[in-house]
């Protein structure tokens, strides 16, 4: 019987760990924190238990449910906070739960490589286990950005902003990424005045560009100011509170704030691992890996965030089942053009596969279909219709190349689209699988039919969408 050890309890450890078990090896977990890494306690899930209240309260504040009247409405952040840590706790009891029904052996404590097969574990009795693989998956943390009053303590990252005991009356957000732009849907919405300072031009990079703009402009709907080209060149604290000096080429302007949340992106966590006694390849703070997640010490591999790849929980978990496949059969399967990305804003966006920028730098012949959520139903129901769906399509044969959503259950629908692009299906393929009225999913079909000027519910002119 092979021994698998894995380094780190999130999505990519823990699931690699289970699949291990799965195919008869002997595994060993090392955590040295809460199972569930990252994304379980203090990313993915408590963020999005908070943005379901949040936003629920928002429409209830502002009449956007039709019929319904709150006139009282209150928002009872203590509690809420309490709801947050019951859904972890029992998240994290789940995981805990399928470990030991998988008879995987969790350590807890810090791991460290002593070489290409041996891993220490350093505790109350500190342990060292020899494995024929080893699988790194110690996520990644907080970017710290060092600029004169970093160090305040009103100066927070993501996971100190879930845990404030009151929401703030404003708020300066650093960085205008999907971390970012979540969090300032999640305060504005709960009635903090909210700014979001983005030194690129345009805020979320890589989404497409028609999408990144409508969710500025909902946003800025919303209260949400934005300053982009510019940087926080410094943070000062008096009696009313924080002052932050935000500058944008020759443009200085001062913020008032009671929190400054920074909110730059995330970066590998492989200190103190003793990657470079094992001599493990970095490139930068990523552990450099093939397409197999293999680093270039046989017998080691390193799956989600601490190599950089695609920082996403459900990237981390089939990386991580590809590594443990790799390792104990020699094959592996892990399609990174399939892959989904998600934000949590109101309306909610996702993507997968090329955008227009992308197959544009990329060379490729393609058209693309446009369906506005305002002709949709569904979506004018659930007050979405501010939103859209774009298919990227190949010009030749039409296959689906990528499908961009900014609606209402849009993090629900792009599974189809991934599952397109896997099947490599064409946009006809899409319009003949009939979808069900009323819904949001229907307008994917009726996006389809516009990559070659076909909608039904949608007249536009040739150009109205270039």
């Amino acid at each position: 019987m092979k021994r698998v050890v894995v380094i780190g309890g999130g999505p990519a450890g823990y699931v690699s760990a289970i699949r291990a078990a799965q195919l008869g090896a002997e595994v060993h977990l090392v955590e040295n924190g809460r199972l569930g890494g990252t994304c379980l306690n203090v990313g993915c899930i408590p963020t999005k238990v908070l943005l379901h209240s949040a936003d629920l309260y928002r429409l209830v504040r502002c009449g956007k449910i039709a019929g319904l009247s709150a006139e009282k409405a209150d928002m009872d952040w203590p509690e809420l906070l309490r709801h947050k840590q019951a859904v972890i706790a029992r998240l994290v009891g789940g995981v805990e739960g399928l470990l030991k029904a998988n008879k995987v052996e969790v350590h807890r404590g810090l791991a460290s490589l002593m070489d290409g097969r041996t891993v220490e574990i350093e505790n109350v009795r500190p342990q060292r286990l020899t494995a024929d693989a080893v699988v790194l998956a110690m996520g990644s943390v907080p970017l710290k950005l060092h600029f004169p009053g970093a160090d305040l303590p009103e100066v927070i990252d993501s996971t100190a902003a879930l845990e404030l005991r009151h929401v703030p009356s404003s708020l300066v957000i650093i960085g205008g990424g999907v971390l970012g732009v979540e969090f300032g849907a999640l305060f504005s919405a709960l009635g903090s005045q909210v700014t979001i300072v983005e030194m690129l031009p345009e805020i979320l990079p890589g989404l497409d560009r028609k999408i990144a703009a409508a969710v500025k402009r909902e946003m800025e709907g919303r209260g949400i100011s934005f300053l982009t080209g510019s940087r926080v060149a410094g943070v000062s604290k008096g009696s009313t509170g924080l002052t932050v000096k935000a500058v944008g080429g020759d443009t200085a302007r001062d913020l008032s704030a009671d929190y400054v949340l920074v909110a730059a992106g995330r970066v590998p966590a492989t200190e103190y691992i003793g990657l470079e006694k094992a001599g493990i390849e970095m490139r930068g703070a990523k552990i450099a890996v093939d397409e197999n997640f293999r680093t270039n010490v046989p017998g080691i591999y390193a799956a989600g965030d601490c190599n950089g790849e695609l920082m996403l929980a459900h990237a981390a978990s089939a990386q991580g089942i590809a590594a443990v496949e790799h390792a104990l059969t020699g094959h592996a399967s892990y399609h990174k053009n399939t892959i989904p990305s998600c934000i949590y804003t109101s309306p909610e966006v996702a993507s997968v596969g090329w955008t227009e920028e992308e197959a544009d730098r990329q060379g490729l012949q393609y058209k693309a279909g446009v369906f506005p959520l305002a002709a949709n139903g569904k979506a004018c129901i659930e007050d979405g219709s501010s939103g859209l769906i774009k298919i990227v399509a190949g010009a030749r044969y039409g296959e689906i190349l990528g499908v961009h959503i900014y609606g209402p259950r849009a993090t629900e629908l792009i599974a189809e689209a991934a599952l397109a692009i896997r099947l490599e299906a064409t946009a006809d393929e899409l319009v003949s699988t009939i979808h069900p009225h009323p819904t949001i999913s229907e307008a994917l079909g009726e996006a389809a039919l516009a990559v070659n000027g076909s909608s039904i519910h949608y007249f536009r002119r040739p150009s109205s969408f270039q």
